[in-house]
C-alpha cells in the first residue's frame, strides 16, 4: 500500500511540475499577436528597390543566424563548455577531477559509516552534478563581465569610426583598450582578420565563444553595414542605447524579483538544513531513513519531491528579458 501511495505521489508530482512549465503557450501567443497585429510601420522608400532589396539581405542573415544558433543548442560538447567557462584545460582533465571529487564523497562516507544509499546520494552528484554547476557558473559569470563592459566597447567603436579610422583599427583599438574578457575576444577577432579570414567569419566565431545575444546584435549590425551599407557610427550608436537599455531593464527585473527568489531559496533549503541539524543533535532519530528499507524508500522520494518544486519554483522565478 505504502509503494503504491508512493508511486501516485511521484506521478502527480511529476505530473504538477510538467504542467507548470508546459504553460498556457498557445494564450501568451494569441495575445503577442492582438498586441502587434494593430500595429503597422511605414518606412519610407518602403517600394523603392534598394530597400526591398535591403529587407532581403536583412531577412536572409536573421534566417542563417537562427539556423547557426538552433545548431549550436543541439550539439555542445565539453570541450565548447569549457571555452565558455573561461578554463584552459583538456575533457579528459575534467573528468578525472569529477572522478577525484566523487571518490574523495566516497571516502567520507565510508569514514562516516554511511549506508549504500546514502554513499551514491552523496557521490553521484558530488561528482556528476557539482562540477558542471561549476562549469555553468564560471559560463555566466563570464557572460556577465563580457556583458558590462560590451556597450562601452561599442562606444569605442563609434567613436573611432566618427573620427575617420577604418573599421579594423576601431577593432585593434577595442582590443588593446577594453579589458577582458572583452578585449580577447576582439583580439582573436582582429587576429583573424590579419590572416585572410573575412569579417562575417570572424564575428561567427565570436558568437561562438561568447553566445550572447549581446553578440549576436553586434554581428547583425555589421553583417547588415557590410553587405547593404549605410551609417555604421550610427548604427552601433543604436546599438550601444539598446544594450544599455537591456542591461537596465535586467537590473529592475532583478529588484522586482529579489523577494520571490529570496523566498523560493529559503523554502528550498529549509529541508535539507533542519534534516542536518537533526542528524546533528539526535543522529538516532534520523538514521531509520538510511538504516530501514522503508525509511530508504522515503528518503528516495523526498528527494524527487524536493527536486520537482525546485525546479518549479526555479521555473515561477526565472524572467526571460
Amino acid at each position: 500500500m505504502i509503494l503504491v501511495l508512493t508511486v501516485m505521489f511521484t506521478v502527480l508530482a511529476l505530473g504538477g511540475a510538467g504542467l507548470a512549465f508546459a504553460g498556457n503557450s498557445g494564450a501568451s501567443k494569441k495575445r503577442m499577436a492582438s498586441v502587434s497585429g494593430g500595429q503597422t510601420i511605414v518606412a519610407s522608400g518602403r517600394n523603392s528597390p534598394d530597400g526591398a532589396q535591403r529587407r532581403k539581405n536583412v531577412t536572409a542573415l536573421l534566417k542563417d543566424l537562427e539556423k547557426q544558433q538552433a545548431v549550436q543548442k543541439k550539439r555542445i560538447s565539453l570541450r565548447r563548455r569549457l571555452e565558455w567557462a573561461g578554463l584552459d584545460i583538456e575533457p579528459r582533465s575534467f573528468w578525472m577531477l569529477s572522478a577525484t571529487a566523487a571518490l574523495a564523497a566516497i571516502a567520507v562516507c565510508l569514514f562516516t559509516h554511511q549506508s549504500l544509499l546514502a554513499t551514491l546520494l552523496v557521490a553521484v552528484p558530488v561528482g556528476f552534478g557539482l562540477p558542471r554547476w561549476i562549469l555553468s557558473f564560471l559560463k555566466s559569470r563570464r557572460e556577465k563581465a563580457f556583458t558590462a563592459e560590451f556597450a562601452n566597447a561599442i562606444d569605442v567603436i563609434v567613436r573611432s569610426v566618427k573620427s575617420g579610422l577604418p573599421t579594423n583599427e576601431a577593432l585593434k583599438i577595442v582590443a588593446r583598450e577594453i579589458p577582458d574578457p572583452v578585449g580577447s575576444e576582439f583580439n582573436t577577432l582582429t587576429e583573424g582578420l590579419k590572416v585572410g579570414v573575412t569579417l562575417d567569419q570572424g564575428l561567427k566565431k565570436m558568437f561562438d565563444n561568447m553566445p550572447t545575444p549581446e553578440v549576436s546584435f553586434f554581428g547583425i549590425v555589421m553583417t547588415i553595414q557590410q553587405k547593404s551599407g549605410g551609417n555604421l557610427s550610427e548604427a552601433l550608436s543604436n546599438l550601444a542605447f539598446v544594450l544599455r537599455d537591456r542591461k537596465r531593464l535586467q537590473g529592475k527585473i532583478r529588484a522586482m524579483s529579489s523577494e520571490a527568489k529570496a523566498s523560493a531559496g529559503i523554502i528550498g533549503s529549509l529541508p535539507p538544513v533542519v534534516m542536518g541539524l537533526v542528524w546533528m543533535t539526535s543522529p538516532q532519530y534520523i538514521d531509520l531513513l538510511f538504516t530501514e528499507r522503508m525509511g530508504n524508500i522515503m528518503l528516495a522520494c523526498c528527494v524527487v519531491w524536493m527536486t520537482v518544486g525546485t525546479l518549479v519554483m526555479r521555473k515561477m522565478i526565472s524572467f526571460k528579458h
